[in-house]
This record gives structure tokens, C-alpha cells and sequence, in this order.
């Protein structure tokens, strides 16, 4: 079924007339060695072009008009057309452009549609080879999908015809130049002080950590968060498909895998950079997300002294992720039993961090849970903290993550490290194994 868009309007298509025109002379007449980069600058010269070209061809605008007429030209010529606001919104975290004349946001966790649109499918197409041009990728009928990142890092993906049968489609995740903090994180109601505290404890003392959850939990935020735990005078290597993690130490080198180019050559996996930056000499290792046979050489390293390691795992709870990994490790190509598979899960990790978003819109911290060992042929695991929900009013979620009174059997690693813990982080009924 085919959807009937309304006409524009005669005031509309001499707007957008105007508009192109306009635009079509600043981008002849604009000098093409002129370095973009310097936008400031650039935005000067084309403001001066822009009010000769108003003037030569007599076109009589009110103060308000002429301004947002310019600001629009300018977006198309420097940045990314309609969605120049939406980035600049800083309340946004999500834009979803679904086709020229659908786009959404999300904004505290709900999505909502805009109003702004894009002219036609050629104007959209314009926008996304704006975005992966610079980046030497490319999005066409042969290769329609593409991941890249904005200049600011802000995470995209585009789909084009025929692949998406709505026109071109765009999702950018947002990156926030200022990284959440503990204090925020807390505030927000995500996790508790007490739980933050023990994860402290656990990066210090280099214990194999993963962060899991479904799309949108706030993996990478999370991620990044723990690796700020990180003591200033180790060296962290980091693994990316698009760099997003925001490290504040000193002694970090960050990796970013690279697609195949034109023809077919030159991609460099996740999987090459975690092998290679082994010879690296690195004391901690964070992949952004493990999703493939990277997995195998995480755990093969998690194994052979680069202790400390952290990496994301998409799962909707801690069984799920180890079973992620056993299967990651499968599709590596590796001719290993189940079990022998298992014991290398059970040797490499120690803990899971189970992130959620609720359906009111929240990101949460729903369990965190300890990988003991082995069991017959079933890796061991037990909740530290669990979130216990309590009700829902208002719209909202209510609960709190709670310990369960177990102290986990890391402790004494954690302890020989030189931190102690506060037995009340457990509860006052805590139960002690061995």
C-alpha cells in the first residue's frame, strides 16, 4: 500500500526554491579548496556571499526570515541539514529517520516524532553521504548499510533501498562530550552507592568484568563508567567498532576496526585488533562489544595474565551472556567440547553486570552476579546484588537493587589488593562462603 503524501503548498515550494537556489549559487561560487574544518571562518565568508546574493537578485526579507533562511543553508552546506537542531539538543539521545518525511527522537528514554523533515530521498541521500564520505566508506545498491560516526563520535548506522523498502533510513545514537558520572548515575536511580562502591573494589583489583544487556540499556555508558575505575598509571588499550568510550587516564591507546574498502579489501576486525594488541603489552583490555570469534581471544587473554578486562555482551540476563559467549566461541571456529568451552568461560570471568531498560523508559542495574566455577557441565553462577521491583506508579518503575546477603568468593582477591569492604555493602545478614 502506498502512501499519499499531502502537496506542498505554493508558499512552501517558493521557500524551498528560494532555498535551493540560493544554496546552488554559495556552493558554485564558494572556493572548493576552502577547509571546511575552520567553521567559524567558513561561516563568515558564506554569510557575506549569502547577503550579496540576497542584494543582486533584489529579494526582500524580514530580519527573522533571512536568518533562519541562512541558518537552514548553512546546516545543508556544513552540517547535516534538518537535523542540525536535533544535535544540538542536548536533552535528545536518539534520532531515527525513517524515510524523508518520518523522524523520531528520543528524549528521557520515550521516542516521540518531530515535525522536521528532509525534502526527498535525494536530500536524505546527500545528508548520509555527508556522514560516510569523509570516513572512506561508502553506501550504495551493492553495499546499502553502513556504521559510521559523527565528528563528535555520535554512533550511526543507514539503510538504503532496496534493503529498506521506506527510502533511506538513519539512526544516530548521540555521544555526550560530558561522560554520565557515578554521582549522576546514582541520582538517577540506576544503581545504588553501595553497589558502586563494590564495583570500584572489583576494577581495582583487576577482576574479567562484562557488562550485559539489551539494546539501549546503557551498555557503553556503563562500560565506560567502570573503566574510570581504572588506577591513571596502567595502560589501557581499547577496542572499538566506532570509538565511543571516553577514558580520562593518560596511558591509553585506542584501536578502531575498519570495514572492507571498495573492493573488498583492507577490513581490519575486532577480532585482529584484540590478537594484535596483545603484543601491545597491555595491562587492560576493554572491547567496546564483544559480538563474534573475538570472543575467544577476550577469553584466551582474560586467561593468560591480562587480567582486569572488560567488554560489553548484548543478553537480557547473566545465563543468556555466558551462553552468548559459548556460542561466540563456536562460530571462532574452535573444535572444542561443550565443557571444555565452559571451563574457559568459568576460568576467564568473574563478573556479570546485568543492565535493563524498563519500560518506563529508565536504564537499570538489575543484577550483578559472581561466575563461581563449575558444576558438572554447567558454569556456576549466584546474584550479589539483585534489583527487586516494588510497584509502578506514576509512570514509573519503583524498586531498588539490593544485595542478597551472599559475600562473593572473589573477596579475598579483592582484599589482597589492599581494599576492604564494608561487610554492611552485603547486608547485615550476609552469609559467608568458601
Amino acid at each position: 500500500m502506498q502512501v499519499r503524501r499531502q502537496p506542498a503548498s505554493p508558499v512552501q515550494d517558493a521557500y524551498r526554491n528560494l532555498k535551493e537556489r540560493i544554496q546552488n549559487r554559495l556552493i558554485a561560487e564558494l572556493d572548493p579548496t576552502i577547509d571546511v574544518t575552520k567553521t567559524a571562518e567558513v561561516r563568515r565568508t558564506i554569510e557575506t556571499m549569502y547577503d550579496e546574493i540576497l542584494a543582486s537578485e533584489s529579494i526582500v526579507l524580514s530580519r527573522t526570515e533571512r536568518q533562519r533562511l541562512f541558518e537552514q543553508i548553512i546546516a545543508e552546506i556544513l552540517g547535516l541539514g534538518p537535523l542540525e537542531p536535533l544535535l544540538a539538543d542536548d536533552s535528545i539521545t536518539e534520532i531515527m529517520v525513517n524515510g524523508p518525511k518520518q523522524i523520531y527522537i528520543e528524549r528521557g528514554g520515550k521516542a516521540q516524532r518531530v515535525k522536521i523533515t528532509f525534502e526527498s530521498d535525494e536530500h536524505l541521500m546527500r545528508i548520509i553521504e555527508r556522514i560516510v564520505a569523509p570516513l572512506g566508506r561508502r553506501i550504495d545498491e551493492s553495499s546499502p548499510t553502513v556504521d559510521a560516526r559523527l565528528q563528535d563520535g555520535s554512533r550511526v548506522n543507514a539503510v538504503i533501498p532496496p534493503i529498506s523498502l521506506v527510502g533511506p533510513v538513519l539512526t544516530i545514537r548521540k555521544f555526550s562530550e560530558t561522560p554520565l558520572t557515578v554521582e549522576q548515575l546514582i541520582g538517577y536511580g540506576s544503581v545504588t552507592a553501595e553497589c558502586m562502591e563494590f564495583l570500584k573494589a572489583c576494577v581495582q583489583a583487576k577482576l574479567n568484568i562484562i557488562v550485559s544487556g539489551g539494546t539501549g540499556s546503557g551498555k557503553t555508558t556503563f562500560l565506560n563508567l567502570l573503566s574510570g575505575f581504572i588506577h591513571a598509571d596502567e595502560r589501557i588499550i581499547t577496542v572499538e567498532n566506532a570509538a565511543e568510550l571516553q577514558l580520562r587516564q593518560e596511558h591509553v591507546v585506542t584501536l578502531e576496526s575498519r570495514p572492507p574498502n571498495i573492493e573488498g579489501k583492507g577490513a581490519v576486525t575486532i577480532q585482529d585488533l584484540v590478537i594484535n594488541c596483545l603484543r601491545m603489552r597491555p595491562e587492560r583490555i576493554i572491547v567496546g562489544e564483544c559480538r563474534g570469534p573475538e570472543a575467544f581471544d577476550m577469553l584466551q587473554a582474560m586467561n593468560t595474565g591480562h587480567e582486569g578486562s572488560m567488554t560489553t555482551i548484548h543478553a537480557n540476563n547473566p545465563r543468556e551472556a555466558l551462553g552468548r559467549v559459548e556460542n561466540m566461541i563456536l562460530m571462532a571456529g574452535m573444535d572444542l567440547p561443550h565443557r571444555a568451552i565452559r571451563e574457559q568461560i568459568a576460568a576467564a570471568l568473574d563478573l556479570i553486570i546485568q543492565l535493563s531498560r524498563m519500560r518506563d523508559g529508565s536504564r537499570k542495574c538489575v543484577a550483578i552476579t559472581e561466575v563461581q566455577g563449575m558444576e558438572g557441565d554447567i558454569v556456576t553462577m549466584s546474584d550479589i546484588f539483585k534489583f527487586e521491583q516494588t510497584g509502578f506508579e506514576g509512570g514509573k518503575v519503583l524498586g531498588e537493587l539490593r544485595s542478597t546477603g551472599l559475600r562473593p568468593m572473589f573477596m579475598s582477591k579483592i582484599e589482597a589488593s589492599g581494599i576492604h569492604l564494608p561487610p554492611s555493602i552485603f547486608g547485615a545478614g550476609q552469609r559467608r562462603r568458601y
